[in-house]
């Protein structure tokens, strides 16, 4: 069913139902309805068309998801804006996409609106959530003013539904769009990897909204479910409203699961409500991971996808296994099996498809990849092959069995003296020693290899290590030609608002003034 189908069916099915719930406030389905329906009329009363993009920056709020119902209803294209990008970042995503209408949240639009004088697509900004001054209008009183009747704006299924935003880590950031056949697609794969969701079920999202946070939105809005946004992600309070909301389902990074099971309350608070404990992003240490299943049972379903392809795969619960057969330890290295409806395929650098074992770029087939590249048919074209795989440029393998395992980012890949070396190798490495609690790997230049292992490394609370002792831990397991050869200890790393390493921040220093990282003396 397409998302405003989904909308509308909710508030006749379920319009009693409590549908968010943010910080003390609640909103019924039905209220969810008729507040989506003022603002989609809003929307079109200022100009926005069918088609049309609607921008949206904001932290999870109680008004997040009736914004997603409008632009549903509007049948306009949500374009879902990062708030740890730049102001500056962000007027260039406006800009790229046409963006019609801007829902933006107040603590945001002082940086960026000195900065939208020269968009003329952009005609109306709605700010909530505090003052909107003279250039923009208060989102409240939009709402209030506008029509209250279902703007039954028809919708087809090549229409655009959704842009997303790639990082941006080897650029400016681009804009990955889905149609709304797509974006169907993309709701109903979730059934096949995930527990069923009904009007019971209560969806917690600590992670942001506008990224791994939309995995079972569509999901729990088609079923009357319970959504419980987080302004932001804190782990006592995390397993607090797991425990006092009785959460069924929740969407996190792999760093937030480290925080939770930190927490001294984990073992003694009633978590059993938990069946799905949704995480993606990055790598997760063995010991967390074994502390996880010790704290919220079998419940861990470990995704891979990206914005461009998702859900790819799914290690199940039952494959999230501590003790077993060589097989069933090794698959916990993994990320799992292709989902129902999607084709995982190893590719070389020609496009053919590679043997069990061999390692080479990821693709990904499926009714849920990506529809484009906004704006731009050469880059769509260079990330899919001629059967419609989409490239992820990650690497990775499958086994025997048809499991997936990532090796790194193709443009992670560290060339030092004409041996080939992944970075997520040696973090993995790091990772098994028991003071260690994150690790991000990366090339550095290096006059005679032309580029060397560097890391930064995350100690445990109470740990000490020298950077001698885990250089000769590395060697012991990677040997000495990959081994790290340098090592800085840092308090925390940097991430992105979906919990990714931000790994080119802590590289880029060191290439400062480089013309190019080919490797040689």
């Amino acid at each position: 069913m397409e998302p405003s189908a989904i909308i509308r069916r909710a508030a006749t099915s379920y319009a009693a139902c409590v549908a968010v719930s943010f910080e003390g406030r609640e909103q019924t389905y039905k209220e969810l309805f008729d507040r989506a329906c003022r603002l989609a009329n809003a929307f079109i009363s200022r100009g926005a068309a069918p088609g049309d993009r609607v921008a949206v920056l904001s932290d999870n709020a109680f008004e997040t998801i009736e914004i997603a119902a409008a632009c549903a209803l509007a049948n306009c294209a949500r374009a879902t804006l990062y708030t740890y990008n730049s102001a500056a970042v962000n007027r260039y995503l406006l800009g790229l996409t046409g963006a019609r209408i801007l829902v933006i949240q107040a603590k945001y639009f002082v940086d960026i609106a000195p900065l939208l004088g020269d968009l003329p697509e952009l005609k109306a900004v709605l700010v909530y959530g505090g003052p909107c001054g003279d250039s923009a209008e208060d989102y409240e009183s939009a709402i209030a003013a506008a029509e209250p009747k279902d703007p039954a704006v028809p919708v087809r299924p090549d229409d655009v539904h959704i842009i997303r935003f790639s990082s941006g880590t080897t650029g400016k950031p681009k804009g990955i769009f889905h149609t709304v056949q797509r974006w169907e697609a993309f709701n109903n794969e979730w059934a096949w990897v995930t527990p069923t969701m009904n009007e019971r079920s209560r969806y917690l999202v600590p992670i942001a909204l506008a990224h791994l946070g939309v995995a079972l939105l569509w999901s729990a809005l088609a079923v009357g479910a319970r959504i419980v946004p987080m302004i932001a992600f804190d782990p006592r309070r995390t397993l607090e409203l797991i425990a006092s909301e009785a959460i069924t389902h929740a969407a996190v990074a792999p760093v937030m699961i480290r925080e939770m099971v930190a927490q001294p309350e984990a073992r003694s608070l009633d978590l059993s409500s938990l069946q799905c404990l949704l995480y993606a992003g990055s790598p997760i240490a063995p010991a967390t991971l074994r502390a996880a299943i010790e704290i919220f049972g079998p419940c861990l379903h470990q995704l891979y996808g990206q914005s461009e392809a998702v859900p790819a795969t799914m290690l199940l619960p039952h494959q999230h296994v501590t003790q077993g057969t060589e097989a069933e330890l090794r698959r916990l290295r993994s990320v799992g099996r292709a989902s129902a409806n999607v084709s995982v395929t190893i590719r070389d650098e020609k496009g053919h498809a590679l043997p069990a074992g061999e390692i080479g770029e990821i693709a990904v087939l499926g009714p849920s990849t990506m529809s484009g590249i906004w704006g731009d048919p050469d880059a769509t074209v260079a990330r899919k092959l001629a059967d419609g795989s989409v490239l992820t440029r990650d690497m990775g393998y499958l086994d025997e069995d048809g499991f997936l395992y990532l090796v790194d980012r193709k443009d992670d890949m560290i060339i030092s003296g004409g041996f080939n070396i992944w970075p997520t190798e040696l973090e993995s490495a790091l990772h098994e020693h028991p003071a260690v609690a994150e690790a991000c790997v990366f090339g550095i230049p290096d006059a005679k290899w032309g580029e060397t292992p560097r890391a930064v490394v995350v100690l445990r609370p109470g740990a000490q290590v020298s950077a001698e002792e885990l250089t000769a831990h590395t060697r012991s397991i990677v040997g000495g030609v990959k081994k790290v050869t340098s090592i800085d200890f840092t308090t925390e790393l940097p991430r992105t608002a979906n919990g990714k390493v931000q790994r080119s921040q802590l590289k880029a220093p060191f290439w400062s003034g480089h013309a190019s990282r080919i490797a040689g003396s």
